[in-house]
């Protein structure tokens, strides 16, 4: 009984890898059949997602699985292996392309620029490209799956492709992609030590010297880095995702964003053994200035995919954060800690995959029912859209850190963490670290700033254009896919204990400890991940609790106070008719924020003149990284390009004469 479930895991996720590669074949066939690819395609899809999450819970409690696919080069094979990191991301894919898939089959209409039938194959070359990602077991099959992942998101990206703003926001992302790969490519040239063996099992048994081994971590960073959207390589993020149709944001958002994560955890805590303290340090230094950049600049954006995009870079930063926390306690071998740190990021990685692929499949509904992405000309919409704005509150509360949702249980457990970093031998670190966690709490208190910006300006309030009066609800397999993963961000927020039980044997495989061994983690009801005496928290109990108060006020205000209320009409301020234009604008929700924090952006404000018969105030913020970093990489290849373009003259004899003064320079080289 005991072999059979492991025989099983491994094989049944190949066959799902398989099986997506078919889908997207039958798509070819199906090439303009847009029911055809939504109505069949899709949700055959989503239903291997499904089975893909089944048997990597399957394998993930149990010994690693290997095989070797005779598909590569002659003496190239790819070598796979689950184990129980590879597991939960590949736990964390199923589940959340389950529902984007279904939702996509409702989505893709005709004219979104690449044929349905194109599209599919993209989007399940896209999906198998980040399966086979996490089983690679060698440097081999995990570059090639990996330039998979990156050219079939590419396409999907550029899939309203006739449009040259969309054209340029691929060719930027394939260009940091490709950038991000060389640096990868690079750490597994170190890793392998110069034996010539690219396979991780090689890797894990070297014993590199603390300069190569921080070598491999710094090009790990960056590479990995770069397909995160770490700072400063997040540059591709705000541009790609709004061009992507929403179920390709949400993928690559929700998804191929962990696949960065869980390589960045392969090789840190992995293939490089313990590492050392001053990772941790790089990492945290890196992700809070990530988290807080990407929140910043989420709180000033007026395109709801840009919002989202920038909150995406904060999640990500808050998930480097606690993997810096976790390194620093492997470091002095405060496995405990470890273990509680590694498991607060995962558990952030796999709710942020669910919560931020709602509310991109949510906008996704609200663009095709208004054709409108601006927050300044949406509003009201909740009673239009009513279930599109239920389920995108469950993602708002998430992506806001509030309880008892999925989102503030993962925050909570990286904060007891910082709490606990007292006991540090490094007396320069127990000083340093509390401005992190002072760091990481006004990250989260700006990314619930966000969200509401977010939700009020585009469910609440009044409609700020007639033509939302006409905006209709998600269908039928949208709503389906917004509730499965609107149940998923439920689930992972009340029952946490569960949840980390899961997480449990990575934690173990990698630091040595896990929660639920110590056995102070709780039962189902109470999550004390250390100890009761010092932190726990109840969801289920916080959930109903609320929710008592609530229905008590209500009835003590209908029983004490309803019929002494004097009714009258409303205060407006002397303005005797009330309209949209009224009420508060995502520019003017914003603007605290940007006078704030005013010297991270770059503005450029249009002020109105007084004698204008119809002013207009308007402000541009631009990322102060293009202008630092990218514009002077862009000019300094332009001057080495116009000089090296100087020896190209078009005249024979100029190259002649290269020719001979390279000879003769060879001759006396050789002579010397």
């Amino acid at each position: 009984m005991g072999p059979l479930p492991e025989l099983l895991a491994i094989d049944g996720v190949t066959v799902v890898v398989v099986a997506w590669l078919g889908l997207g074949l039958a798509g070819l066939a199906a090439l303009h059949d847009t029911r055809v690819v939504g109505r069949v395609l899709f949700p055959l899809s989503a239903l291997a997602s499904l089975a893909l999450a089944g048997f990597a819970l399957m394998g993930l409690p149990g010994a690693p699985q290997v095989a070797v696919l005779a598909i590569g080069l002659p003496d190239l094979p790819f070598h796979l292996r689950l184990d129980a990191l590879s597991a939960f991301f590949l736990a964390l894919l199923g589940l959340a392309s389950a529902g984007i898939s279904v939702f996509a089959g409702g989505y893709f209409r005709q004219g979104e620029g690449t044929p349905p039938g194109l599209l599919c194959l993209h989007y399940h070359l896209f999906l198998a490209g980040m399966a086979m990602v996490m089983l690679a077991d060698d440097a081999y099959a995990f570059m090639v799956t990996w330039e998979v992942m990156a050219l079939a998101s590419f396409f999907l990206v550029t899939t309203n492709h006739r449009i040259a703003e969309i054209r340029r926001a691929g060719f930027l992302y394939l260009l940091v992609a490709h950038v991000g790969a060389i640096a990868i490519l690079l750490c597994f040239g170190v890793l392998q030590a110069g034996t010539g063996d690219y396979t991780f099992a090689n890797m894990r048994a070297q014993s590199l010297s603390p300069f190569w081994a921080s070598c491999a971590f710094g090009l790990a960073l960056l590479g990995f880095g770069a397909k995160a959207g770490i700072l400063p390589l997040h540059v591709w993020l705000p541009e790609a995702h709004p061009a992507a149709p929403s179920p390709v944001s949400a993928l690559m958002s929700g998804v191929m964003l962990k696949t960065a994560v869980y390589g960045l955890v392969r090789v840190s805590f992995d293939l490089l053994g313990t590492p050392a303290w001053w990772w941790g340090v790089v990492a945290l230094v890196v992700g809070l200035a990530t988290a807080f950049f990407g929140v910043v600049f989420a709180a000033a954006q007026v395109d709801m995919k840009r919002l989202l995009a920038y909150s995406s870079i904060e999640n990500v930063g808050l998930i480097v954060v606690g993997l810096g926390l976790a390194m620093v306690f492997a470091a002095y071998r405060m496995d405990a800690l470890a273990a509680l740190a590694l498991a607060a990021s995962l558990y952030h990685c796999l709710n942020h995959a669910l919560f931020k692929s709602l509310l991109f499949l949510g906008t996704g509904c609200v663009l095709h029912a208004t054709q409108e992405r601006s927050l300044g000309r949406l509003g009201g919409l909740l009673r239009f859209m009513p279930w599109v704005g239920w389920t995108a509150l469950a993602g708002v509360m998430a992506a806001a850190g509030l309880p008892p949702s999925n989102g503030f249980v993962s925050e909570w457990l990286l904060l007891q963490g910082f709490l606990f970093t007292g006991g540090l031998p490094n007396p320069y670190l127990r000083m340093l670290v509390p401005v992190f966690a002072a760091g990481v709490v006004l990250v989260a208190a700006l990314a619930a700033y966000v969200m509401v910006k977010f939700y009020g300006v585009i469910f609440l309030g009044r409609p700020r254009e007639e033509k939302l009066a006409h905006a209709h609800d998600a269908g039928g397999l949208e709503r389906l896919g917004l509730a499965w993963l609107t149940a998923g961000c439920v689930l992972l927020g009340l029952f946490p204990v569960a949840v980390i039980e899961v997480i449990d044997p990575i934690t173990f495989s990698l630091v040595g400890r896990g929660l639920a061994q110590s056995g102070h983690i709780g039962d189902w009801l109470l999550l004390a991940p250390v100890s009761a005496e010092r932190a726990s928290y109840s969801p289920l109990t916080f959930l109903v609790v609320t929710a008592l108060i609530v229905v008590a006020t209500i009835v003590l205000v209908r029983r004490f106070y309803h019929g002494r209320v004097r009714r009258a009409a409303p205060w407006d301020c002397g303005f005797p008719a009330q309209t949209a234009r009224m009420q508060d604008t995502a520019e003017g929700f914003g603007q605290p924020i940007r006078q704030i924090f005013e010297p991270f952006y770059r503005m450029r404000r249009e002020l109105p003149s007084p004698f204008d018969a119809a002013p207009r105030y308007r402000v541009e913020i631009e990322d102060p990284a293009w202008s630092a970093i990218y514009l002077r990489i862009a000019a300094a290849t332009e001057a080495v390009s116009r000089a090296v373009g100087r020896l190209q003259r078009g005249r024979i004899s100029i190259y002649l004469l290269y020719s001979f003064v390279t000879l003769v320079a060879l001759l006396f080289l050789t002579q010397a």
